[in-house]
């Protein structure tokens, strides 16, 4: 039996390409690329060949890299590059409706040369509480039951597990909160639409939204997600950050092989288990 997949992959497609026609503002993957671009300024090798995973590349992101080839995942999660074959790998919000994400992390690391780098970001935490609460409350009041309407986002520790399972060495993974203020829940869906962030999950219902429901969605979000007459809307973008593992990397020390005692290091005398304190 073939396993369950969250995402449709078509749909999702369809979502990307609305995207591209409406033309609104990404404020939050110009954001995602700024804050990539900040966390790649320290390093300070040089990058050759560069792997955009969605593309295309980001302005904030071009000039990190001497050369960019595009690629994405397609509807198997397959990534069609070439193994070892780049030194950079970047990703803004292109590995959220994968379904596969550990695989898709581990065939990022494999195009990686020995020593490339892996950075991208994603959404996660407590992204889109607000709506997810207000959708199970108003379908729930006027439908009598509540259907899949904002997709689970993982959890930053886990996130940065993955990356350890991937197969990538130095693994960090730190979140950025942003608080956005919307006039009505209209704007905020126009926005989800402008990024591609539309509901794709597999099990949505796919009748329109009765109009009671929205009506309802829309009292439950002003009377608990606002202030000053503002909708809030939380975003928590992930940053993962891992290298391909190289001989030449920093490696944790092997139990038993410190040189110092910690007793030595505090100021205080090392006592043994049995011994009581004087």
């Amino acid at each position: 039996m073939p396993p369950s997949r969250l995402f449709d992959s078509r749909a999702a497609n369809t979502a990307k390409g609305r995207a591209q026609r409406l033309g609104g503002d990404i404020f939050l993957a110009r954001a995602a690329a700024e804050g990539i671009a900040d966390r790649l300024e320290p390093v300070t090798r040089k990058f050759a060949k560069g792997l955009m995973v969605g593309g295309p590349v980001p302005d904030a992101l071009k000039g990190f890299a001497a050369d960019w080839q595009v690629a994405d995942f397609n509807s198997d999660d397959f990534l069609d590059v070439a193994a070892e074959r780049f030194d950079l790998a970047l990703s803004v919000f292109s590995l959220q409706t994968v379904n596969d994400l550990p695989g898709a992390l581990i065939q990022i690391r494999r195009a990686l040369k020995p020593d490339g780098l892996f950075l991208g970001a994603i959404l996660a935490g407590s992204t889109l509480h607000e709506l997810r609460e207000s959708f199970a409350a108003a379908e729930a009041g006027t439908l009598g039951g509540i259907s899949p309407r904002v997709a689970p986002f993982g959890d930053v520790r886990d996130l940065g597990g993955l990356l350890q399972r991937a197969g990538f060495a130095l693994p960090v993974a730190d979140l950025e909160r942003t608080l956005v203020r919307y006039s009505d829940v209209e704007s905020l869906v126009r926005d989800l639409r402008s990024h591609a962030l539309s509901n794709t999950m597999t099990e949505r219902r796919r009748r329109f939204l009765p109009r009671r429901t929205w009506n309802a969605l829309r009292d439950y979000y002003a009377a608990h997600h606002a202030a000053q007459g503002k909708l809030n809307a939380t975003f928590e973008t992930v940053y993962l950050m891992g290298w391909a593992p190289h001989e030449s990397q920093q490696k944790p020390l092997k139990p038993g092989s410190a040189r110092t005692r910690l007793s030595d290091a505090l100021g205080t005398v090392e006592q043994s288990a049995g011994e009581k304190p004087r």
